[in-house]
């Protein structure tokens, strides 16, 4: 795997805005188990974990699952672009993509956790266009990395139930539709 630290800042942007244009916080997305504010609520919490563990500090999370957090109030667009700012400033310095990172019980390649957060920021922010009725600005290079993440996880996240059942997707289609049909997500639908 290689630094995709470059993908980054454009796909955070590009989830800030989709997600300011989201008609209401209840608007449904294109992730089945998450409304708008769900989602919100999911990057809220997971975000500043992320980033703490990339900087290898101890984090406590707000609640003890995301559920149980309550983190999208009046203010969300402002925390939302704090906590992109803070992820990425994580992932800023090369050494951050080098190395294993500590997240709860797992060591991952840091490697991985970048692409992790750059999946998370593209296909949320897929997810989040959707619900906002807009188009999703993504670079090919950025839907390349997606894509070669989502499929290196492929089955076992398939297992955990962090994607669902692969979207057939024609080769011919865009990479992003092809990265969101791996994650099992339809593009067309």
């Amino acid at each position: 795997m290689s630094n995709h630290s470059g993908l980054l800042a454009p796909a955070a942007a590009e989830l800030r805005r989709v997600a300011a244009a989201a008609p209401s916080l209840t608007a449904p997305t294109a992730c089945a188990e998450y409304d708008v504010r769900g989602l919100l609520n999911h990057l809220l919490y997971w975000g500043p974990w992320l980033a703490a563990a990339i900087r290898h500090e101890p984090y406590e999370p707000p609640a003890p699952s995301e559920a149980e957090a309550s983190l999208v109030g009046d203010d969300w667009p402002k925390a939302l672009e704090a906590m992109t700012d803070d992820v990425l400033a994580a992932l800023a310095p090369p050494e951050a993509w080098t190395g294993t990172i500590t997240f709860g019980s797992s060591q991952l390649p840091a490697a991985v956790v970048g692409d992790l957060v750059l999946g998370e920021l593209v296909v949320h922010a897929w997810d989040l266009a959707r619900a906002s009725g807009t188009e999703l600005n993504c670079a090919d290079e950025a839907a390349e990395a997606v894509l070669a993440f989502v499929a290196g996880m492929g089955e076992g996240a398939r297992a955990r139930g962090v994607f669902g059942p692969a979207v057939a997707v024609p080769e011919t289609a865009p990479v992003l539709h092809r990265a969101l049909g791996a994650t099992g997500r339809d593009p067309y639908a």
